[in-house]
């Protein structure tokens, strides 16, 4: 199992706190956000990891480096045009190759034990991929996940209106007192992903979106796991989020 972890953003609304800093190397704890996540990734005996670089490359190339004193292989390929999550993981393609891969958001923080219960839960069955939920976020802020009675993937809406919320409810997706499963941000995939990433278009917001690529997979037949993340899960979105995350209550994600 390889690893892709998509850091090429800015965080244009981390405001100042990005002016030097990608969002992905701001520090939590005395160590980058990405540390935390690579700290994760070894722990599930990934050794391979492709970082997906952009907005101040060099910050964060220059502080991993090829990975050698984390005792794994890291390689680096830029995103110059930053148009969205579904193109991102085109550029590891070549690196991926035939292997399968844990893919990551460079701003999403769990504890580690995620990383191998994901890659669990992928040996389980014939799957294509897995893709982590978690319940009780907003789910118009995000994706949401709609599983079936094996929590198996069925289709992902990408920020979701009221009105859309709504009519799920209407048609059976959603059922009262159930969990509304929220996007997580980390998935396994096979190369297969690729196939579909190739063929996205625009969504109405201008961007490539993974959620596409991912009902893409669905409607071709491919079967997609779901997981649930429990415990500590930060979407590092904004400063207030980040200060939270250095108060000594705060949960942590080491």
């Amino acid at each position: 199992m390889k690893a892709v972890i998509l850091a090429a953003g800015k965080g244009t609304r981390m405001k100042e706190l990005t002016d030097e800093l990608p969002k992905p190397m701001l520090p939590v704890h005395g160590k980058p956000i990405l540390e935390h996540i690579l700290t994760g990734l070894l722990s599930a005996g990934i050794r391979e990891v492709f970082i997906v670089t952009g907005y101040k490359a060099g910050v964060l190339e220059n502080h991993f480096g090829d990975g050698q004193q984390w005792g794994a292989r890291i390689v680096y390929g830029r995103q110059f045009v930053q148009d969205g999550t579904g193109k991102a993981p085109e550029v590891a393609r070549d690196f991926v190759g035939s292997d399968n891969f844990l893919l990551t958001y460079g701003d999403i923080l769990v504890r580690p034990q995620p990383y191998g219960q994901m890659i669990d839960r992928f040996g389980e069955g014939q799957f294509s991929g897995v893709i982590t939920v978690i319940a009780s976020q907003d789910v118009t802020k995000g994706g949401l996940n709609l599983v079936d009675e094996t929590f198996c993937l069925k289709r992902v809406v990408e920020k979701p209106t009221l009105e859309q919320l709504d009519k799920l409810r209407q048609e059976g997706w959603l059922m009262p007192n159930q969990p509304v499963w929220y996007n997580a941000g980390i998935y396994i995939f096979r190369p297969s992903l690729f196939e579909f990433t190739a063929r996205l278009q625009k969504s109405p917001r201008g961007e490539y979106e993974l959620t596409d690529a991912v009902n893409g997979l669905l409607s071709a037949g491919h079967k997609l796991a779901g997981f649930e993340i429990e415990g500590p899960w930060v979407d590092v979105r904004d400063p207030a989020t980040l200060a939270k995350l250095q108060s000594p209550k705060a949960p942590t994600v080491n």
